[in-house]
């Protein structure tokens, strides 16, 4: 069975698209590409068909992830199919759980940077969407140190199913 995660920010354009673009190549480096499926959502759908923000591609580009992407609108029918739903910052976290079907589907909403346990307190990935380069650049730092927590859950989880 395969075990599904979504990114999620506001347009699905900067902050989501980096975390899943991010979190695919961890997954495919630790041998899970079969088991793991990774995609992304928006909160709103101002963006929808649109391709990742140009800084977000060359970021992602000049640090050897893919930048292909095409944004969509969270769908609140997904939740059914979602193992994780993966919050960018607070506001897209509660937008998400007041989104949700279900108690049990509220559940599946957690926050990024909760998987960096350097983080401390501030748990938001900042837009980087009206500032400049170096905010892009922040932010993937950021998408990387939280994925590797998050792949180490994944894969807990991953392979109690399998057990």
């Amino acid at each position: 069975m395969t075990y599904r995660v979504c990114f999620v920010c506001t347009g699905n354009i900067c902050r989501s698209p980096m975390a899943e673009s991010v979190f695919r190549a961890r997954v495919a480096e630790d041998g899970l590409d079969g088991l793991v499926e990774v995609d992304s959502a928006g909160t709103g759908g101002w963006h929808e068909g649109d391709g990742a923000d140009p800084r977000t591609v060359s970021v992602l580009e000049a640090h050897g992830y893919d930048g292909g992407h095409t944004a969509r609108r969270f769908q609140p029918s997904w939740f059914s199919r979602l193992d994780l739903v993966i919050a960018l910052d607070h506001g897209h976290l509660k937008a998400l759980r007041r989104l949700a079907p279900t108690p049990q589907d509220a559940a599946k909403v957690r926050l990024l940077r909760s998987y960096d346990p350097s983080a401390g307190d501030d748990l938001d990935v900042p837009d980087p969407y009206y500032g400049g380069m170096d905010g892009f650049e922040e932010c993937l730092e950021m998408v990387e140190a939280a994925s590797e927590g998050l792949l180490a859950a994944v894969r807990e989880d991953v392979e109690g199913r399998v057990a």
